[in-house]
């Protein structure tokens, strides 16, 4: 029986994916569900800050940081995504790299914040990733990470999974992701739901927080780096 190879498979099927993504990616990070994000965390980073994109995919999330004047690092496991996302920055000096996110090219506490939206559920190991961006984080920086949430349809990619199909998606609720990021010693000091428009239209203010958090469409937090663990 051949060993699934986590990394090998993913790279596969996401740059069978780059053309698809690409053609929806504008959209959502300038009028759908990631449009809050870049101005969400822009809040908590200075200018010329060393940012790094954990998950870039085709960089057009990179590229509004780079708008933003940030010194932009991407890291994707897909070829394809690497490609698209040089040629989307070709007029900004940020840089794009192939690899793996549970594995990162670089060295302790280089980074001033780390973006990595929806790209932690599609790990074999999402703690390893969140344990390499403590390591490249420096001490009181700041990382905002997206997480899918219980109303999300990528989710459908992982739950086969319990069928004990090979897949690589490995979603988690957003407290659960919550929970294992304070274990590390992050402090959550920011976070913005994102909802589908039926969910959207709902009344929201008066709910408990896992309430809020059931009806996501996705849960974006902004975690501060304490240096510690807990």
């Amino acid at each position: 029986m051949t060993q699934f190879d986590w990394s090998k498979a993913a790279e596969k099927q996401w740059d069978e994916r780059a053309d698809g993504w690409n053609a929806r990616s504008r959209e959502m990070w300038e009028a759908g569900s990631r449009k809050d994000i870049t101005p969400l965390f822009l809040k908590y980073l200075k200018p010329h800050s060393k940012v790094c994109d954990l998950g870039c995919g085709d960089g057009y999330g990179a590229l509004k940081l780079a708008k933003a004047n940030m010194d932009v690092t991407g890291i994707d496991v897909a070829e394809e995504m690497i490609d698209k996302a040089k040629a989307i920055n070709e007029r900004y000096t940020s840089t794009f790299l192939k690899g793996d996110i549970a594995s990162l090219p670089f060295a302790d506490e280089c980074f001033d914040g780390i973006l990595a939206i929806n790209s932690l559920e599609w790990t074999e190991d999402p703690y390893r990733v969140l344990e390499e961006v403590k390591r490249v984080l420096k001490r009181d920086a700041y990382a905002c990470i997206g997480i899918l949430g219980p109303t999300a349809g990528p989710r459908e990619n992982s739950y086969s999974r319990l069928l004990g199909k090979k897949v690589i998606c490995n979603t988690m609720m957003p407290w659960e992701f919550e929970k294992i990021s304070l274990a590390l010693g992050f402090e959550k000091v920011d976070e913005l739901g994102v909802y589908k428009k039926a969910a959207d239209l709902l009344p929201k203010g008066a709910l408990p927080l896992e309430l809020k958090q059931s009806l996501s469409f996705m849960w974006v937090f902004i975690l501060k780096n304490r240096g510690v663990r807990l």
